[in-house]
């Protein structure tokens, strides 16, 4: 009771204090910060609008939004205050009976922003309105009546386009919690285990890995976050999965696995990354999406499989256990990849004879033991 106790004292406390740095956090957003940017470099950001206002915080985008529409409401109200003004149709000049205004019914700087919104929203309550009395106000009426429609398209795209952003179909994609190290198929694998949390599949899906982690080069060179290609595949491959239920995949670790001179007790000692990429096609809008998750050696347990968690009903129908997603199970794992495989080389070795080069075979004459 006692080493429970303590294992679960370490782990939440001690634990959280000796946290890796990692690049790509659980829910696949990347910790990397980037500094000394010239001031030149950042004018590039306004060269593509659209991009910008797209990765644009909700909170950030929603003023701007706001703004926009304020403040051109509250521009053109001023212009149009500016023309009754100078065309002298403001009740403070006292004008005639027979006087013809530009704008009818402009009294003030708030009548003047009311008619400013009415016309770039297009409400035409029908109260105030333009006559031919002036071309500079038919002008003004056609040139705000067009950016209306401008700001119109461009901010309502771009808040359509970000609640369409397939980044929010990647969080219906899920990774388990750990990766395993377990022998599957005779071979010592790495496995993690991928769902998807809706019905609507993922088209030409295909899952990667890469291992990012500090190597120094024969030169002296230091590079940090040197990156490994990790191969992830399932039994039918990692290319176009059929991604109904959830999937088991691995990494086969063989010679030319990074994993292959780890242990059991090494890995935890270790210093890497592994982050996983799951790349498709959403089916209902047609979108390229990305989900992504990473494991640093803490999560990486030795000696463990996922326990099983599709099962079949007495209807014929096949349930899925998402209590049991990220549940793993003790199993009998050897030390290390290379003990697994030099077992097998001298199982093999067994069964086969070898010449001995060194034996030599020398003749002996019989001698008659028997003349006397």
């Amino acid at each position: 009771m006692f080493k429970h106790l303590q294992k679960w004292f370490v782990t939440h406390f001690l634990g959280r204090s000796a946290q890796r740095a990692r690049l790509v956090s659980k829910d696949g957003r990347c910790n990397i910060e980037f500094g000394n940017v010239e001031a030149q470099s950042r004018l590039i950001f306004f060269v593509d609008i659209w991009t910008t206002v797209l990765d644009l915080k909700w909170r950030y985008k929603m003023t701007i939004f706001i703004t926009a529409f304020l403040g051109s409401w509250f521009f053109f109200g001023l212009l149009w205050y500016a023309v009754a003004y100078i065309h002298k149709d403001l009740p403070e000049f006292h004008p005639s009976a027979n006087h013809t205004p530009c704008v009818e019914h402009i009294n003030g700087l708030t009548s003047a922003f009311l008619f400013s919104l009415e016309t770039q929203v297009t409400i035409g309550y029908g109260f105030r309105c333009v006559t031919e009395q002036c071309g500079t106000a038919i002008f003004l009426l056609i040139f705000q009546s067009i950016l209306g429609v401008i700001i119109n398209s461009f901010m309502c795209g771009a808040i359509l386009a970000k609640i369409s952003r397939p980044k929010q179909r990647a969080k219906t994609v899920t990774f388990s919690k750990h990766a395993v190290i377990s022998k599957r198929g005779g071979k010592l694998c790495l496995l993690i285990r991928v769902a998807n949390l809706r019905k609507s599949l993922l088209i030409g899906s295909h899952i990667y890995g890469k291992l990012l982690k500090t190597t120094i080069t024969p030169e002296g060179e230091t590079i940090i976050l040197d990156q490994i290609n990790i191969n992830f595949v399932v039994d039918a491959g990692n290319e176009n999965l059929f991604f109904i239920s959830p999937l088991t995949i691995y990494h086969v670790i063989d010679h030319t696995s990074p994993f292959f001179h780890m242990a059991a007790e090494t890995l935890p000692q270790q210093d890497f990354e592994l982050v996983v990429f799951l790349d498709g096609t959403v089916e209902s809008t047609s979108a390229t999406c990305q989900v992504r998750t990473s494991y640093v050696p803490e999560e990486v347990l030795w000696g463990y499989r996922f326990a099983p968690m599709v099962s079949k009903t007495k209807e014929g129908k096949y349930r899925v256990d998402f209590h049991n997603f990220s549940k793993t199970v003790e199993v009998e794992t050897p030390h290390c990849a290379m003990c697994l495989y030099n077992e097998k080389d001298a199982q093999a070795r067994m069964k086969r004879g070898y010449d001995n080069p060194n034996f030599i075979l020398s003749e002996v004459s019989e001698t008659d033991d028997t003349k006397m």
